[in-house]
């Protein structure tokens, strides 16, 4: 009962690459690069285990960016001549790659943090992957012409992925899609049946992750325009309810997000944010219980996962991995509170 994780991203260290940053420069190249990466991974499973998490990830530390992590492997994308455009329906600018031919992976695209992760922890080990719309509003479309044609090229190449991670011993594959809280029409149109193009055929757990992004100026700026309360979950939820995948994962500590509506998952697992990843603020074991007690009237209890509200990518590493055992401690305690009733 309430098996812990966090969403996916870790800060990385000073020595792997630029600190603070969702998109940094990596301070090696060549060999050097590879072993600080590979370094840096299990120093993160270590921290997780350390803070008493139950589920385990590589914290993305093999990856500038969570959707360019994967694109770096992608013949059609142009990484050399990157254009500057509006993401997340404008929210904010990015430097994103072009497609400009049709989609094919150059071969694995994780195989090696997958298969280091999976030989250095006993625990169950989660592994994240964009999601196809996230992907679709992440890049510059010079070829298809069409966003769900687009969509679903990617989601071909994500499952081709997802089957051989699965194949490299990972427990659980979650897809990212911060974008499904901002394309509410396209998400019931042909957003969740791309999504489940790319987990078509796993056998192992699913999971899509929507949130209301990282802890930075752009995602709080556009959250203090949403109001008192934050209804885009009503709008896919259902959707979701409907599909295939096993676990949705979403916000709620400190959030405007109306708890009832996470009745609209029944019959999902559901990652309950425990944990706001946009303050420095570490959250005492009493808030975090708190937090899941709320969630449970709710959620049953079996269904209930505690994790982070989003990627801890631009923190200090300090912060991150006091905010790790904030979330154990917190959960440990509501298991007390809930034996005690």
């Amino acid at each position: 009962m309430f098996e812990t994780s966090i969403t996916g991203s870790l800060p990385k260290p000073a020595w792997l690459a630029e600190t603070h940053k969702l998109w940094p420069q990596w301070a090696a190249q060549g060999d050097a690069l590879l072993q600080a990466k590979a370094d840096a991974t299990l120093l993160w499973i270590k921290a997780q285990e350390d803070a008493g998490l139950d589920i385990v990830c590589d914290g993305e530390q093999s990856r500038q960016h969570f959707v360019h992590g994967f694109l770096e492997q992608v013949e059609g994308i142009d990484f050399e001549h990157k254009v500057k455009m509006g993401i997340r329906d404008n929210r904010y600018d990015a430097m994103v790659p072009q497609v400009v031919s049709e989609l094919r992976l150059k071969g694995r695209v994780h195989a090696f943090e997958a298969q280091l992760a999976r030989a250095h922890t006993k625990k169950k080990l989660k592994f994240t992957l964009p999601g196809p719309m996230t992907i679709v509003d992440t890049v510059a479309d010079r070829f298809y012409g069409d966003k769900a044609k687009m969509a679903f090229a990617f989601a071909e190449l994500l499952n081709q992925e997802a089957l051989a991670l699965q194949a490299d011993g990972v427990d659980i594959i979650q897809f990212d899609e911060p974008a499904f809280n901002v394309y509410m029409k396209d998400v019931a149109d042909w957003g969740v049946k791309a999504l489940e193009r790319a987990a078509q055929g796993l056998s192992c757990k699913t999971v899509v992750h929507i949130c209301y992004g990282y802890g930075i100026q752009a995602n709080t700026d556009w959250k203090s325009t949403l109001g008192d309360e934050w209804r885009q979950y009503e709008t896919v939820f259902p959707a979701l309810a409907q599909s295939s995948i096993d676990q949705v994962s979403l916000e709620c500590m400190h959030s405007r997000v109306p708890l009832e509506l996470l009745r609209l998952l029944e019959g999902k697992d559901v990652l309950v944010g425990v944990i706001d990843v946009a303050t420095d603020v570490i959250e005492t074991p009493e808030e975090v219980a708190d937090a899941i007690g709320q969630a449970l009237q709710f959620v049953p209890k079996e269904r209930l996962f505690p994790c982070t509200n989003c990627g801890m990518a631009p923190m200090s590493r300090e912060v991150a991995q006091r905010k790790l055992r904030a979330l154990a401690e917190g959960t440990k305690l509501a298991k007390a509170r809930l034996a005690s009733n």
